[in-house]
């Protein structure tokens, strides 16, 4: 009966109906195929502190709390954790069953909201092997990966891609800029078996390329020809002095004369001080070297195209994207001003997974934050607006009470005066 309630006309499934079975399925088929590795969206209130644990390594790092923040597009979905001491050092990490992801994509996904405005911290995660020493986690552990954004004053805005290769960590070339804003952004590193590598914000690309290319992994395939040298009589320089351009007779002037108008102080001991002499002063006609004016050479040639030779010392290497017994996820950052949150952490082997698992957590609550925020500051301003009216208010009657008190003692002065006449 009820499938009978599900069919339409002749007996088939309604159109609307067979889409969302075929959307559900699809998805479920998805969900089947992607292997997450690692996924924490703080939904089970205190329970999380089971599954992060915070470094021992120094008695004053900062404190972790689980919170939505001042603002946000759900009370619940959107709690993460939230640096809350300015000025720490903050470490702490959760483990997982190791895996490798040698063949396989890798992707590290994770929402961070710095809704402090934060002036100079990190927001940055890293990845890290089962032998990591959690309680003695620290900036100088060995990590496999760190990824994320790092803000500090106005010249430091970068999204940071490090990857460890030969127990050396090696920064991607490219510069890649960070969101700066006060609301929740969704970061995405994508490394692929092939090599090549994206990092997405907000789900949408910001820096693709090859791994071997965009980071100093190796040498250079190409170097120059050590057996070449540029020829003698190849002209490089772009100008040249004028050779018409004559130094002026008058030109050279000293740049400190002596002020003959000084005179001798009337104390001046020579026995005691020395032979008094004119001090010197800033010449007025010093005009500095001179040099000739410059003009294009009519010889300039370019610069010279160093011939290039394979470089015997390099050899490609397939394995570096890939990595073994990848098991710990952490935050090991320091921050001048706290109030950073991080939520929604994923790590999986699907690219599609992954994007969707974006769009269902902060796809859906973005929009709401934004407007909850732009109400609060609204509200603040009108609050603002209020608090300044009543002062300007009550300071507009004390004058007005000045005034007339003022009025009164001329009233009573006039009085007195007009009875004394």
């Amino acid at each position: 009966m009820a499938a009978a309630g599900l069919r339409g006309r002749g007996g088939r499934v309604p159109a609307v109906v067979a889409l969302r079975l075929a959307l559900l399925l699809g998805a479920a088929l998805g969900s089947a195929r992607a292997r997450v590795y690692f996924q924490e969206q703080f939904l089970d209130g205190v329970n999380w502190q089971k599954r992060w644990i915070n470094s021992e390594y120094k008695a004053d790092l900062g404190k972790f709390k689980l919170t939505a923040g001042k603002f946000y597009g759900h009370p619940v979905r959107d709690k993460g954790l939230q640096t809350s001491e300015n000025s720490k050092f903050y470490a702490i990490s959760s483990r997982f069953k190791p895996f490798s992801n040698k063949g396989k994509t890798l992707v590290i996904q994770y929402t961070v909201k710095h809704e402090q405005k934060i002036d100079c911290g990190g927001g940055y995660v890293k990845i890290f092997s089962s032998d990591l020493d959690q309680k003695n986690l620290r900036g100088d552990s060995h990590y496999y990966i760190m990824f994320g954004p790092d803000i500090c004053g106005s010249d430091t805005k970068k999204v940071h891609v490090i990857l460890n290769y030969k127990n050396k960590p090696h920064p991607i070339k490219k510069p890649i800029r960070c969101k700066v804003d006060g609301y929740t952004h969704l970061y995405t590193l994508i490394i692929r078996p092939d090599q090549t590598y994206e990092v997405k914000i907000d789900n949408e690309v910001v820096a693709s390329g090859n791994l071997g290319d965009d980071l100093d992994f190796l040498p250079p395939r190409k170097i120059n020809d050590p057996t070449v040298r540029k020829p003698t009589d190849w002209d490089d320089r772009i100008q040249i002095d004028d050779p018409n351009d004559i130094k002026p007779e008058d030109w050279d002037e000293p740049e400190y004369i002596m002020d003959t108008s000084a005179e001798k102080p009337e104390g001046w001991d020579d026995a005691a001080n020395g032979e008094w002499h004119y001090p010197m002063v800033k010449n007025p006609l010093y005009r500095g070297e001179w040099k000739p004016r410059q003009i294009d050479n009519p010889n300039y040639r370019g610069v010279w195209p160093h011939p290039q030779i394979d470089n015997p010392n390099y050899s490609p290497d397939s394995s570096i994207y890939s990595y073994e017994n990848i098991s710990i996820i952490g935050l090991d950052i320091w921050q001048v001003r706290a109030g950073t949150i991080f939520d929604n952490f994923l790590i999986t082997d699907d690219e599609v997974y992954a994007e969707d698992f974006g769009d269902e957590t902060w796809g859906e609550t973005k929009g709401p934050e934004k407007e909850m925020n732009i109400k609060q500051t609204e509200e603040e301003q009108e609050r603002e607006r209020v608090t300044e009216e009543k002062y300007f208010e009550q300071r507009f009657k004390k004058k007005l009470e000045r005034k007339k008190e003022s009025g009164k003692v001329r009233a009573v002065r006039n009085t007195i005066e007009k009875e004394e006449l």
